[in-house]
């Protein structure tokens, strides 16, 4: 089993920045491909960015993509999100995700994780 923590959420203006971390308890971390996902006050839950077991993959929604950049350090079992230019559109829950598995490509739906953090709290302001 898996755990997941997220931290770095807050509140920031927009066109701020914020870097988000999850830490996972498992020592074979090498081998989960890692996600971000959000979700909006009223809206489902959504994909933001995922990277591969060992960063050779990454993978962004559209939304995001040239704002954001997600990266791992798998010697400090460590995955990052960096939030740049953020919008208050941005302002969501934020939640880690893990998949096990060697795989090329990134999952983008949640079915595709196994294992959540609780999330944390982005607020873009205007």
């Amino acid at each position: 089993q898996v755990q997941l923590v997220e931290s770095g959420g807050g509140l920031v203006q927009a066109g701020g920045s914020l870097r988000l971390s999850c830490a996972a308890s498992e020592r074979t971390f090498s081998m989960y491909t890692m996600g971000w996902f959000r979700q909006a006050p009223g809206k489902e839950r959504q994909f933001v960015a995922g990277i591969n077991w060992n960063g050779g993959s990454t993978y962004y929604a559209d939304s995001v993509k040239g704002r954001f950049t997600i990266s791992r350090d798998n010697a400090k079992n460590t995955v990052y999100l960096q939030m740049n230019s953020l919008k208050p559109e941005d302002t969501a829950v934020y939640y880690c995700a893990a998949d096990y598995g060697l795989r090329v490509r990134v999952g983008v739906r949640e079915n595709e994780y196994d294992y959540w953090g609780q999330g944390t709290q982005v607020t873009v302001s205007s």
